[in-house]
């Protein structure tokens, strides 16, 4: 069980460290579910341990959880990446190189919102390429609901939205 367990701790990190940005939740677990490889909460079990001893970073918001890889997980899945069979490892580098694009689209775009100091709701909304904005844009509404809408609403037309922004400003 523990040398099964370290194993889906060793795909987790190499998978991070296989990309220049950010995964999500969902998308290691697509990988790692689809495969067969383990359930649902062992995985989740690994992904809080890997958290806790700080070789992978979370970054939360209201509608997803992204994952980083640190400077200590990184060493760590350069010392023990050996211990992941190849077939493993050509698993993982085929299935993040069909999906490159589509992985980090998902995690470019980021939107969330909080209670601000004037009782409001401030969403935030961004687009990042290679972790620097491209569009970071924040927004008052006066209800958790209109938050709430926005930052679904972004996920959706950001590109639409960020399209226009340029060529109003540019003309």
């Amino acid at each position: 069980m523990s040398e099964a367990f370290t194993l889906y701790k060793l795909i987790i990190m190499y998978m991070l460290s296989k990309v220049d940005f950010p995964l999500t939740n969902a998308q290691i677990s697509e990988f790692i579910l689809d495969k067969g490889y383990t359930t649902y909460f062992k995985l989740q079990q690994a992904l809080a341990e890997l958290c806790e001893s700080e070789l992978i970073r979370e970054e939360t918001t209201h509608n997803r959880t992204l994952y980083h890889l640190t400077e200590d997980g990184a060493e760590s899945i350069q010392f023990f990446k050996n211990k992941i069979s190849k077939a493993i490892q050509e698993d993982i580098d085929i299935f993040l190189k069909e999906k490159n694009y589509e992985l980090k689209n998902e995690t470019a775009i980021k939107a969330d919102y909080y209670k601000n100091t004037a009782g409001e709701y401030s969403v935030r909304c961004q687009v990042l390429e290679q972790q620097e904005p491209l569009i970071d844009l924040t927004l008052s509404v006066p209800s958790k609901a209109e938050a709430e809408k926005i930052a679904a609403n972004w996920q959706k037309k950001n590109q639409i939205i960020y399209a226009w922004l340029m060529a109003q400003l540019l003309e």
